[in-house]
């Protein structure tokens, strides 16, 4: 049984994790706010929405390693006193940033048309979401500059900043929508535009922090200079987070596509649970950002017996909150699917699996902190290897067995819960054996 005392530590994660579950959220928020303002305009408007949110998200996704590469690094140097060397990180994320970005612009831009087409999209909605995209996209080179920015203030501890700077520019969004798609009446267009302009806002932002957070030591100006080798730093870092999130992203991919052969009322059952997965994964992954910047900070200070000590209270409070957050979810399976659809056979559907998406949120709770703790500890290539044997060697065989013996949607469901399973056994194995504890 974990301790009953709250301490220090546990104060400081709550600390650390409201704010950061707070601009988490804001971004999913903001969505749903994006949804219904394009919502109003008809229904091809709306599946060219589903269609380009879906592809700009990902592309997102793939690329928070930006946040999380940077927040181990600067905590490591920050809580080991290296103020001078955790500034110089913050423009070489800057740089980082900026050049993905810029790569990304050009790629959705000049694979607008074939991204869409993938969906299956045609007529009116395949015109618009490849306007949309194009649009969009030029919001792309400030848009990844925000997670450099988030992760260098992590890694100091500094994560009101963030909230409130997240949340001023989703403000702005939604106001520059409303005025772009009926004030001047530009429809998806002046979405697209609006979100663009406020991601430029908000990277202009994060930038200035950035540049002012390089100039901090005796390096002053020169510090802000692009040095090749802190950026193939964080780009090694970067790559092994990045694979790791691919894989899993990869995985949802997968079941999405195993059970659109299955039918559609399996793969809205399918689309409900996961969209509830990845909203309840919000608070999980709060805790995991608090375990990164703690466990970073008392390594770099030399405290190994610290940083072990705090973890493991991490990882207990990550599985009370999934305990929580699943108990929830199964007190509510008889009605919460209802919310979703009329359609009895998507509800019939999303009740048989509903105990399996329950029951496996402590196990989820536990992998989100084990990630924030290994993360924190700079650990990214076991990160990377345990995902890809997951993934690869656990999930996808199941998944496509569940297709071949027809075991369908209960079938594709019991892999993810084997994919979270088999993730946790991996990281509690290289939690317990303390290679991770690399003091300095």
């Amino acid at each position: 049984m974990p301790p009953r005392l709250i301490t220090a530590e546990d104060r400081e994660m709550v600390r650390l994790a409201v704010p950061a579950l707070g601009a988490l959220a804001a971004e999913p928020l903001y969505l749903l706010a994006d949804t219904a303002i394009v919502g109003h305009l008809g229904t091809p408007q709306l599946a060219a929405l589903g269609i380009a949110g879906a592809i700009l998200t990902t592309s997102f996704t793939l690329f928070n390693f930006l946040a999380y590469g940077t927040t181990a690094q600067v905590a490591r140097l920050h809580g080991g006193g290296e103020e001078e060397a955790a500034g110089r990180i913050a423009a070489q994320a800057l740089w980082l940033a900026s050049a993905l970005g810029l790569l990304l612009l050009v790629a959705i831009v000049a694979l607008a048309e074939p991204l869409v087409s993938l969906f299956g999209a045609r007529g009116s909605t395949r015109e618009l979401a490849v306007a949309y995209l194009r649009i969009a996209a030029l919001g792309l080179p400030f848009a990844l500059i925000p997670l450099a920015g988030q992760g260098w203030l992590r890694g100091v501890a500094d994560l009101r900043t963030p909230l409130v700077v997240v949340i001023a520019a989703n403000g702005a969004n939604v106001v520059l929508e409303l005025l772009f798609v009926y004030g001047l009446d530009w429809g998806m267009r002046g979405s697209a535009a609006g979100t663009a302009i406020a991601q430029a806002g908000m990277g202009a932002a994060f930038a200035l922090v950035l540049l002012r957070s390089s100039g901090t030591g005796r390096a002053g100006g020169a510090s802000r200079r692009p040095d090749l080798v802190a950026i193939r730093g964080l780009a090694r870092i970067g790559g092994h987070l990045f694979v790791r999130t691919a894989a899993l992203t990869g995985s949802f991919a997968v079941a999405g596509a195993v059970l659109a052969r299955v039918g559609t009322a399996a793969l809205g059952a399918h689309q409900i649970a996961f969209q509830l997965w990845s909203f309840l994964a919000l608070v999980l992954d709060a805790v995991a950002i608090a375990a990164q910047v703690i466990v970073g900070r008392a390594l770099g200070a030399g405290r190994g017996r610290q940083a072990h000590a705090a973890a493991a209270r991490m990882i207990w409070w990550s599985v009370a909150f999934g305990a929580l957050l699943g108990a929830v979810m199964a007190a509510l399976g008889g009605v919460l699917p209802q919310a979703f659809t009329d359609d009895p056979a998507v509800v019939a559907q999303a009740r048989e699996v509903w105990w399996l998406f329950a029951l496996m949120q402590p196990a989820a709770g536990a992998v989100f902190a084990l990630d924030g703790i290994l993360i924190g500890a700079g650990d990214s290539r076991f990160l990377m290897w345990s995902m890809l044997v997951c993934a690869v060697g656990v999930f996808v065989p199941l998944a496509l067995l569940s297709l071949a013996l027809g075991w369908g949607i209960v079938g594709v469901w019991c892999g993810i819960v084997a994919l979270i399973v088999s993730r946790l056994l991996l990281t509690l194995w290289r939690f317990t054996h303390d290679e991770w504890v690399r003091r300095g």
